[in-house]
């Protein structure tokens, strides 16, 4: 006999996943908490997504897409849908109801937000003592900037990166794809999984706190190390300079790595450079750096004898490379393709298009079939009905 649980609308087909069974309540928005929302449904767990009447914000970001946001498309796929408006008291109630039954809940508001709105940690644990509560924030749970909105770029350029991404001596510039969002996304996934373990010890939920601020920093553990009397001026920066990075070739461009002695041996044979390779002046990765303005010159000479792509078939195995491409043509990419990192979903609105799928892969679980981020709404009658069909929302 069927259950009655909201949870069990989550229709997943396939085989399961190591989060199949676990219940999820989605209230976060933009990307990093939604996101990571969505690698834990590509683990098999039920997510229903809640947002407010008016949706969540990333919808109304700029889009090609007439009707739809491709950047709300690609960051919420594998949940149902379903609006409250927590301010109201009938709707608040039916988020109460589904706390009961769920695992998880994640959301991105400002501390002080959800005391105000009645959906505080200290509240739901309450009534689910087993919840885990996943609080994403800008600047974290302390301290002066906690109550301050948090943003991927904001974050970017307050913490280094942006310097960092500039040319030397250049003005600041960001790093788009929103990977200080991603990052924490993947934190947030990571930190939920970890409390869902350790509740099968203890049998009790617990907070877990990922923010922005975090997450930026930790991306760039390489570079946050400061030995007790050093000058905080020193250079952080990571890059190895030099033959390492992005050359011209005679038709577009190609990233080359060659820190290794084989690698930078390989490239010397590989573009007709052979006599680099004995000179001591070029020895290591460190003084290729620092005798870059005589190595760059040598290397895109040869370089600009074939286009970027002939050099990256040339190379091979040999040079770590790759040619520089516009991000529409991964969907073809015969190593792409042969990782099926690509799957079609059906969307109401915008009809067929391919997307990325499961980024994890697990041997004897590998995780039901993904399906379409939901449209705004989609869900809330069939969701409501299942929670009490005695409340009017």
């Amino acid at each position: 006999m069927a259950t009655s649980s909201p949870f069990d609308l989550v229709g997943r087909s396939g085989a399961p996943g190591p989060l199949s069974g676990v219940r999820v309540l989605d209230l976060s928005s933009y990307i990093a908490g939604p996101y990571g929302c969505t690698m834990l449904a590509d683990q098999g767990a039920a997510v229903i997504k809640i947002e407010p009447p008016d949706g969540d914000n990333l919808r109304k970001y700029p889009s090609t897409l007439q009707d739809e946001s491709r950047a709300f498309i690609g960051v919420n796929r594998g949940k149902l849908g379903i609006t409250l408006d927590l301010k109201q008291p009938a709707q608040h109630a039916v988020l109460l109801k589904l706390v009961r039954e769920a695992d998880v809940l994640v959301h991105n508001f400002r501390p002080s937000v959800p005391k105000r709105l009645g959906i505080d940690h200290e509240q739901l644990n309450l009534i689910n003592p087993r919840l885990i509560y996943c609080a994403l924030t800008g600047y974290g749970e302390t301290g002066p900037m906690k109550d301050k909105a948090g943003y991927d770029q904001v974050l970017q350029t307050m913490t280094g990166m942006c310097v960092l991404q500039g040319k030397r001596g250049g003005a600041p510039e960001i790093i788009y794809g929103s990977v200080v969002d991603y990052y924490a996304a993947a934190l947030l996934a990571a930190g939920v999984s970890s409390a869902l373990f350790e509740r099968e010890r203890s049998g009790l939920g617990q907070f877990v706190g990922v923010s922005l601020l975090r997450s930026a920093l930790t991306m760039q553990s390489a570079r946050m190390v400061w030995v007790d009397g050093e000058s905080p001026d020193i250079g952080r920066d990571m890059r190895s300079g030099g033959v390492t990075g992005i050359h011209p070739a005679r038709e577009g461009h190609l990233y080359i790595s060659a820190n290794t002695p084989h690698f930078w041996k390989a490239l010397c044979a590989k573009v007709g450079l052979p006599q680099l390779v004995d000179d001591p002046r070029y020895d290591s990765v460190r003084k290729r750096a620092q005798h870059g303005d005589e190595i760059v010159p040598l290397l895109h000479a040869a370089l600009a004898t074939r286009t970027a792509l002939e050099w990256e078939a040339w190379f091979g195995d040999e040079v770590p490379c790759a040619a520089a491409r516009r991000v529409e043509d991964m969907f073809e990419h015969p190593q792409v393709v042969a990782e099926q990192m690509m799957t079609s979903f059906d969307h109401p609105v915008v009809g067929r298009y391919r997307g990325v799928t499961q980024p994890i892969r697990f041997g004897r679980t590998p995780g039901p079939t993904p399906f379409t981020a939901p449209t705004l709404g989609q869900d809330t009658e069939a969701v409501v009905a299942r929670v009490d069909g005695t409340v009017d929302v």
